[in-house]
């Protein structure tokens, strides 16, 4: 039989911790480092109260992290790219796929938008989910 949940104990736990909503860096790198502590003991060696508070402050890390490092919608042109630059292509290495030198720096400078069958081609060039090109 597992380890009851014992209120006074998640308290207790409460108590030494604080939990509250993360407002800036250094509460954030706490909040991480206790959980992290809590993360080494493992799924066995939590109590259920320390389970909790771990389900607690990863939720307080996660809105606090999302808040201050939004990530926006993805730019195709931007991630070829940088695919282009990690894998030492040029733009005439791409002229197969888009048909000619001006479409491939078109879509490279945002001013054309990448077609479903170049990002299917994209896709298998790089081995990537056809939704990143589109």
């Amino acid at each position: 039989m597992g380890k009851r949940y014992n209120p006074n104990a998640y308290a207790e736990l409460l108590v030494e911790y604080l939990p509250g909503v993360i407002r800036s860096e250094k509460e954030n790198d706490k909040a991480i480092e206790f959980a992290g502590r809590l993360m080494r003991k493992g799924e066995k060696g939590r109590s259920p109260e320390e389970g909790r508070l771990l389900e607690l402050l990863i939720t307080l890390i996660e809105d606090f992290e999302e808040k201050a490092y939004p990530i926006g919608p993805s730019d195709p042109a931007v991630a070829l790219r940088e695919l282009m630059r990690e894998h030492g292509l040029k733009q005439t290495d791409m002229v197969g796929i888009f048909g000619s030198q001006g479409t491939v720096s078109q879509v490279l400078n945002g001013k054309r938008d990448i077609s479903k069958s170049q990002a299917k081609k994209l896709s298998a060039r790089f081995h990537l989910p056809v939704d990143i090109f589109i």
